[in-house]
């Protein structure tokens, strides 16, 4: 008998929760099924659609051009044809360890053999705004909903954070002929991710299109009756908006698994089989922190890449087996007609070599690599695929 009917044999009666409809959790539950799982697989989603790709939203279903149907991961077909029971808009209300169960929201109860958890992150609010219509958080789809909704008829938008999602919004809204300013608490935007260089660029091409960068912007006031009107500075700098939208990053969504005892770590503490704490539990995606044996320590990682990767080794040892999570990170973002591909992280780089322009109006763009002590870690391109896919390789 072979190995793989070993183990569907020994997992027939077993069942698998997975608790969050996620790129992460999507994957999961695929791959349990690829694996040789035969039990039980349930997914639970707190949101009411399909699981669907992140990525567009900031994008092209922000600008309308996508719909929900457009950026669907799998066809609810595909779920029913390998018996992966889909709960959508179901809360989970806490995880018992000792006894193996969930309890849901409604106060049902769900025994599990195996659990994973895939619950994503969720965006830092700002104690400001609270109740004033137009002030937007874009993390999922009920979100760009209602920003597509706040749009309609508007001409001037702020965005508070210049990370990717914060840059892409603004990006769309420009492009859809607002009069957009974005306010960057930090000394340049994309600071927590990429290099000075990459900062520069993307700075000159939003201004290019008419976007007003301003840094070292500490936001005091998000300010109206009953409808935002306006942003202030701690400088006294006064920015009239008719929407704003706060992109100043994600935390991981770990109050199922602290409150169930599980070791928390900037994230959800997994080893590098993806287990937690628990032996009986696995996380993968945006939750779960993971050792890094390239970079020499706990990584966590906010990446279509990862969550898909990681979410297929824990499928895999899910079901048994024995497979490490060592993958090299890589990431995109799109930004009006530019796309800059980057792979690895730069952080703790010691040089930087760049090879191209840092003029928006080149066309042949640019590679940058980042070393440390002389060996190359991470690199950054835009309009370099081939570039890109080399250094990939590379590292």
């Amino acid at each position: 008998m072979s190995d793989t009917l070993k183990l569907k044999d020994s997992n027939s009666e077993e069942r698998c929760l997975i608790i969050g409809a996620s790129h992460a959790g999507s994957q999961l539950a695929v791959n349990l099924r690829k694996q040789g799982w035969t039990g039980e697989i349930i997914l639970l989603g707190a949101e009411a659609q399909l699981p669907y790709h992140r990525p567009p939203l900031s994008k092209t279903v922000m600008a309308g051009s996508k719909t929900l149907d457009n950026i669907l991961l799998r066809p609810e077909a595909m779920y029913a044809n390998n018996e992966i029971a889909l709960r959508l808009a179901t809360d989970v209300a806490s995880i018992v360890p000792d006894q193996k169960h969930v309890v849901l929201a409604n106060g049902e109860t769900l025994n599990y053999d195996k659990l994973a958890l895939c619950t994503g992150a969720r965006p830092i609010k700002l104690p400001l705004g609270d109740g004033l219509a137009g002030v937007c958080y874009l993390r999922s789809y009920a979100d760009v909903e209602v920003i597509r909704e706040q749009l309609q008829g508007k001409k001037r938008a702020v965005v508070i954070g210049g990370g990717y999602i914060g840059l892409e919004a603004a990006a769309v809204m420009a492009q859809l002929g607002l009069k957009v300013t974005v306010l960057e608490r930090a000394e340049r935007v994309l600071q927590r991710v990429t290099g000075e260089q990459v900062s520069t660029y993307f700075t000159d091409l939003h201004r290019s299109h008419g976007v007003d960068i301003v840094c070292n912007a500490e936001v005091i006031g998000i300010n109206g009756q009953d409808v935002v009107d306006s942003v202030n500075c701690a400088d006294g700098a006064n920015y009239p908006a008719d929407i704003v939208i706060v992109g100043i990053g994600v935390i991981p969504e770990t109050t199922l698994a602290q409150e169930a005892g599980l070791r928390i770590e900037n994230g959800v503490y997994v080893d590098e089989y993806c287990r937690t704490s628990d032996s009986h539990i696995f996380a993968a995606g945006d939750c779960a922190s993971y050792p890094d044996a390239r970079y020499q320590r706990r990584v966590r990682l906010e990446s279509v890449q990862n969550a898909n990767d990681q979410a297929r080794i824990a499928a895999i040892n899910i079901c048994g087996g024995a497979d490490r999570y060592q993958v090299t990170p890589w990431f995109w973002s799109d930004q009006f007609d530019i796309k800059l591909q980057s792979v690895g992280l730069s952080d703790g780089h010691d040089e930087a070599v760049l090879e191209g322009s840092l003029d928006p109006a080149d066309a042949q763009g640019f590679v940058i690599q980042y070393l440390r002590e002389g060996k190359l870690i991470a690199a950054d391109c835009v309009r370099r695929p081939k570039d890109f896919m080399a250094l990939k390789a590379a590292i």
